[in-house]
């Protein structure tokens, strides 16, 4: 049978459906579906037309439901977002979904569909650690110009990025842009994305991603990533399910495979339903996977050979390496490209699927594994390649050790470079592997290496092992300078461990022995880290002397990051003298910001804010927060990104956000892995909330954080644990045990600031201490000190702080000032406080007190009654409110009203909120 078929009008394929069909044909593999031969024509009528042999329009229209069943939704939103961006409104689509269920196919189909746009494709390989900015490498390829030529001159990421922008975003014609399996994207690519959804919302541009939700770890950078994606006005999300029982019987059924069994062992994966089909077998696998290994059990010697080339080699293979690798004729590639495991993607092969390319790659013998790595190493050294990552995968595979440390080496310098820190880390780490016979000095570069990338990502015991090792190989090489440089680093490595004494002696011995050796960056660094620890001990004079002398080798050597550094170390000891710091502050955040310089402008946003917050400069403190935490996410700066949450909790904490202070303090002190030094302020933070509210945890809390200051050694952090635990004491009933914390607070507070020697001054005094305050203090502080507790009060108020408010009115022995108080703590819902209050009210006399919420329910951290404590339980484990009626033996409608209640004291809007909220609230 042959005749003339309008697929516009019939089947709605447009031509290059037809050709992807025609091509699938002389591949040998649209006789699966009875076609013999199929080639597009053209017609006087400019319609395109097809000749075919074989079955008639309905075979052909299965032969695409076959390809995408029950995608018709997420199409037609694709195509509504293609209408979109065509107007100028750009949009950023998620395409989300198991490994498996058609993401790559569906974004295929709508290629097909929108011919008439320029399309460009980026890949995130999961094969090997990858060169940071890979997928934008893949698309610079692709568009050449201005991207490709910076790609070629090393240029930074904001050029790159910024020429990207450019580039895709060209008047009048419709750009998608692709980039695939960001589930194993580095950060510098999870950057770009960011950066890329900021700017495209005007341009006629449609960026689409794929990745995979269910590998995804709890910490993965990824789910940040997300989150912040998700809040763009720009951003769309399709979500793509498994293909449903009957979908799985109509593929099933002309296959002659047991649907029922089939639906069971593959879950609707798309990818495993229609291998075992193509396998052709009688029966369905144990394992899908076997399925797809069938498919290449036929192939002959030359074309197994290509296609295990092609899975050693990544997502896509190029086909003059492939036959490089394998010396073997066109006809085995076009072999496997019959078996449909493959198919052709420009000048190269891509697998359709990652789990046939792992089928294929675990079923090769290990020497054969072996022997292939290092024909494809030598293959791409041939040919120039510059993907050091790349390099390094394959040497890493041939056991080509003096390659793999070349290689990872530049890769871990590259990513660094790029801000991507775990992929510099991991290349470190892969270098490492294999220093059987190099020199000491190269193996302390790079644990050297390693241990900065671990601490920039707050992997602080990690990075003193390293750091520990590259100083023990220093002194073996007998180099002086690296040994100093080393020490200093590990200066800063045992600081984060709040190991003080140990860090102060490396800080010392740094500069004594760069001294005698002469001016040089080392030096420079070393001084301004001796700064650093003198300020940190209060020593301001010494920490100014030692961060000038800094800055004058800083500037002599052109060293801006010791510059910066220097300057936010005087910054901070101005600030604590009284002295004008913010410009100087400004200033260090400011060069590392236009060099470049990551760690320096994390700490210069951390330092920036937590000296606003000292000073109870609320309103700069919030917008310096905003800026610094978006700036250490987007480069994943790990340490300093959670050092400012850290400090913001106490900022929430004295503005009476209680809230979301506790929920902060957990949210740092769940990610795990944090310094010990940056969980001093969630940890205090958290140990006062629950003190103040009477809920169970507080002193837990106040021990952890307690033996972490004492670990540093330094005033800040000793008077901010002392003062927390005078308080809980206090607040308990237990006024001996709160003066002897409030005076192991004074023996340090001399060498602090006015407002902690203020703070000590006060907690003296409402301790009974007889002890005399010490120096300067802050102004509300003076004032409660001098019985003014009225004005204390209301600059307290003025100053965002109602708990501290309250307590000032709480010191006074008024029945105005105690009502004033009691209705301060009520509304903070600090019960403890409050009951102290009508204690103090009781003594003078004072009747008609308010009383206060029941015991059992101030008992409950989150304020919620012994029946919601309940009814929360079984919100969170997903019942229904008739359920939880019938479990309870209460009324409907009873119900109801417990619901209403425990949605409102959580301030969810939905139930599922609310079961979110209290698994974060509970959990620690």
């Amino acid at each position: 049978m042959t005749r003339f078929m309008d697929f516009h009008e019939d089947l709605k394929l447009p031509a290059e459906a037809i050709a992807q069909i025609a091509e699938d044909t002389r591949n040998g593999r649209a006789d699966r579906f009875g076609v013999r031969r199929i080639e597009p024509c053209h017609n006087p009528d400019g319609k395109v037309y097809c000749l075919l042999e074989g079955p008639d329009e309905d075979a052909i229209r299965q032969h695409r439901a076959r390809q995408l069943l029950e995608r018709e939704s997420s199409l037609a939103s694709l195509a509504g977002y293609v209408l979109e961006a065509r107007r100028g409104q750009g949009r950023f689509v998620l395409v989300a979904g198991e490994a498996g269920v058609g993401k790559s196919a569906l974004v295929e189909q709508l290629e097909r569909d929108v011919p008439d746009a320029r399309w460009f494709w980026g890949v995130c390989d999961g094969l090997f650690t990858p060169r940071a900015l890979g997928p934008l490498l893949d698309l610079a390829g692709q568009l050449d110009g201005e991207l490709l030529e910076l790609c070629r001159a090393g240029a930074g990421r904001a050029e790159l990025f910024a020429a990207l922008l450019r580039q895709v975003s060209e008047p009048g014609t419709l750009t998608v842009v692709v980039v695939e399996d960001i589930h194993w994207a580095d950060e510098a690519t999870l950057d770009l994305l960011r950066f890329a959804a900021l700017r495209i919302k005007s341009a006629s541009v449609l960026l689409v991603v794929t990745y995979r939700e269910d590998d995804m770890a709890a910490g993965d950078p990824l789910r940040a990533a997300l989150g912040e994606l998700a809040r763009q006005r720009c951003t769309r999300r399709v979500e793509l399910a498994p293909l449903s029982a009957g979908a799985v019987r109509k593929l099933a059924g002309p296959a002659g495979l047991d649907a029922a069994e089939l639906y069971r062992l593959t879950g609707g994966n798309p990818f495993y339903v229609t291998a075992v089909i193509a396998a052709g077998v009688a029966r369905v696998p144990a394992a899908a996977r076997d399925a797809v290994l069938a498919r290449a059990v036929g192939l002959s010697g030359g074309a197994r050979a290509v296609l295990d080339a092609a899975a050693l080699t990544g997502a896509r293979a190029e086909l003059g390496l492939v036959e490089s690798v394998t010396g073997c004729p066109l006809s085995a590639v076009d072999e496997v490209l019959a078996s449909g495991l493959v198919t052709v993607d420009g000048a190269g092969l891509r697998f359709r699927h990652e789990i046939a390319r792992l089928a294929v790659e675990q079923a090769i013998l290990p020497h054969r594994r072996g022997l292939l790595h290092a024909r494809v190493l030598d293959a791409l050294a041939s040919a120039g390649c510059a993907d050091d990552a790349r390099m390094a995968f394959h040497a890493e595979g041939a056991g080509a050790g003096p390659a793999v440390m070349r290689y990872a080496s530049s890769a871990a310098r590259q990513a660094a470079e790029l801000g991507s820190h775990r992929e510099a880390a991991a290349q470190f780490e892969r270098a490492l592997r294999f220093t059987a016979g190099a020199a000491p000095a190269t193996l302390a570069g790079l644990y050297g290496g390693l241990a900065t990338e671990l601490g920039l990502l707050d992997r602080w015991q990690d990075a003193a092992g390293a750091g520990e090792r590259a100083l023990g190989l220093w002194r073996q090489a007998g180099d002086r300078l690296g040994e100093s440089a080393t020490l200093q680093q590990l200066s800063v490595t045992m600081w984060r461990l709040c190991r003080g004494a140990e860090s102060v002696s490396a800080a010392e011995a740094a500069v004594a022995i760069g001294e005698p050796l002469g001016p040089s960056a080392e030096l420079a660094r070393a001084y301004a880290h001796l700064g650093q620890m003198r300020a940190g001990d209060g020593q301001y004079d010494a920490a100014i002397e030692l961060s000038r002398r800094a800055q004058g080798l800083a500037v002599s050597l052109g060293v801006p990051e010791v510059l910066s550094y220097a300057l936010n170390t005087e910054a901070w000891s101005m600030a604590a003298q009284g002295g004008d710091w913010v410009a100087l502050m400004r200033r260090a955040l400011e060069i590392a910001i236009a060099e470049g310089l990551q760690a320096q402008a994390g700490r210069g946003y951390a330092n920036l804010h937590a000296l606003y917050c000292g000073q109870r400069r609320f309103g700069e403190a919030e917008r310096c927060y905003a800026e610094g935490v978006a700036y250490c996410d987007e480069h994943d700066i790990g340490t300093y990104g959670i050092c400012l949450r850290g400090e913001r909790t106490g900022t929430l904490e004295m503005m009476g956000r209680w809230e979301e202070a506790a929920a902060l303090s957990m949210e740092v002190l769940a990610r795990g892995g944090a310094s010990p030094v940056n969980t001093i302020n969630p940890l205090s933070s958290l140990g006062k909330i629950r003190a103040r509210q009477g809920a169970s945890g507080c002193w837990e809390c106040l021990d952890e954080a307690t033996q972490a200051a004492v670990g540093t050694g330094e005033p800040d952090w000793l008077v901010l644990a002392r003062l927390a635990r005078a308080e809980a004491y206090w607040l308990a009933g237990e006024p001996t045990a709160a003066m002897r914390e409030a005076e192991l607070a004074d023996d340090v507070c001399a060498r602090t600031d006015t407002w902690r020697r203020g703070a000590v001054a006060v907690w003296l005094r409402r301790t009974g201490s007889p002890r005399p305050p010490r120096g300067e203090l802050a102004e509300p502080c003076r004032l409660q000190l001098a019985g003014d507790w009225a004005d204390a009060a209301r600059l307290w108020t003025s100053l965002g702080c109602p708990y501290e408010a309250a307590l000032a009115l709480h010191d006074a022995a008024d029945e105005t000032a105690l009502r004033q108080a009691l209705t301060i703590c009520t509304s903070l819902g600090a019960p403890a406080a409050a009951q102290l209050t009508r204690q103090a009210m009781r003594r003078l006399g004072i009747r008609s007190i308010p009383a206060g919420p029941r015991t059992a329910t101030r008992a409950h951290p989150l304020g919620l009654t012994p029946r919601e404590r309940e009814v929360l339980e079984l919100i969170c484990a997903g019942h229904t409110n008739a359920q939880i009626a019938a479990k309870l033996f209460i009324s409907a409608k009873t119900v109801d009203h417990h619901v209403s209640a425990v949605l409102a004291k959580l301030d969810a809007p939905t139930r599922e909120a609310a079961a979110a909220h209290a698994s974060r609230c509970l959990r620690y």
